[in-house]
């Protein structure tokens, strides 16, 4: 077992869920989000980036998978890539509901797997892509702490696109050490290499976001001077002090740390009342709907 594997052993078990049912194919409203178009496609540009997204995160671990021996963490890498496998599935056919409105899902898709899994793939190391990997893996785990946080920032959303994106943190959560430990142990990455991939990621992830958001926009419908006003309305909706991104602040800095490693943070609420509800019943909108109850949520 690797030295880091030692230090911080895994706080939550990587259990892949397979064949849920979150009725994305129901009558989800366009703009989903009580009605706020920002918003919605905000979180409906996340969905289209996670598929190519998730492709190049199991690609740059693969490419050290023939050097890791450790029985443990190969298990890990295992269960991490079924879970990926399902958050590509599940965000495709969130996709769908995009193209059923009209939305050219394919054109937006191929820019960020030309991004990620054909220039980057082309221009960086694979080290360098592991470091941006782990990044943005720090990134899909630490909006939990957003998405179960007690303001409910999710309140307004359709029951069944805020089961999703739980369920999807939830699962981020159980494998963020996976790429972090194979950069650190096996792909020996330094730490002014692991913190440059978070600048780059820091840079790169919202401005994919913002890019894919305009475009369904535009779609939508909405000119340049009406795009603007809801840029700046939902802009400050994300950085406000109380706004979306406020509890992900200092999670997000600890990975500068010299030493730091995900496991470090040992607690995630909401985890183990999502994971019970879950247990409970194996669906996935009965249990994001219990965990708001039982976090005093819901309404």
């Amino acid at each position: 077992m690797s030295a880091n594997n030692t230090k911080h052993d895994a706080v939550h078990p990587i259990i892949p869920r397979e064949k849920l049912d979150f009725g994305l194919d129901g009558d989800v409203p366009k703009y989903w989000f009580g009605g706020d178009a920002y918003k919605s496609r905000f979180w409906d540009a996340l969905s289209v980036i996670f598929p190519p997204g998730e492709k190049f995160f199991m690609t740059c671990v693969r490419d050290f998978r023939d050097r890791i021996s450790d029985p443990k963490l190969l298990e890990d890498i295992q269960g991490f890539n079924r879970q990926e496998a399902q958050h590509t599935l599940v965000h495709r056919q969130d996709n769908d509901r995009l193209r059923r409105q009209g939305v050219d899902v394919d054109k937006l898709t191929k820019y960020v797997d030309k991004m990620l899994n054909v220039d980057y793939r082309k221009k960086y190391s694979r080290e360098y892509t592991l470091s941006i990997t782990s990044a943005l893996e720090h990134f899909t785990s630490i909006i939990a702490h957003s998405l179960f946080d007690k303001r409910d920032v999710m309140k307004e959303a359709d029951h069944r696109v805020r089961a999703m994106y739980a369920w999807h943190a939830i699962e981020e959560v159980e494998h963020k050490g996976v790429a972090y430990d194979v950069m650190e142990d096996y792909a020996k990455v330094g730490y002014w290499m692991r913190v440059w991939g978070l600048v780059h990621a820091s840079v790169m992830f919202p401005i994919t976001i913002f890019t894919i958001q305009r475009q369904l926009l535009i779609h939508d419908g909405f000119n340049a001077w009406q795009r603007a006003k809801l840029m700046a309305k939902g802009t400050w909706w994300l950085f406000k002090p109380g706004g979306l991104l406020q509890p992900m602040a200092k999670h997000y800095w600890t990975y500068y740390k010299p030493g730091y490693h995900p496991w470090q943070e040992t607690e995630q609420h909401g985890y183990e009342e999502w994971l019970a509800a879950f247990n409970g019943s194996k669906d996935p909108v009965k249990a994001s709907e219990q965990m708001r109850h039982d976090l005093a949520l819901s309404s």
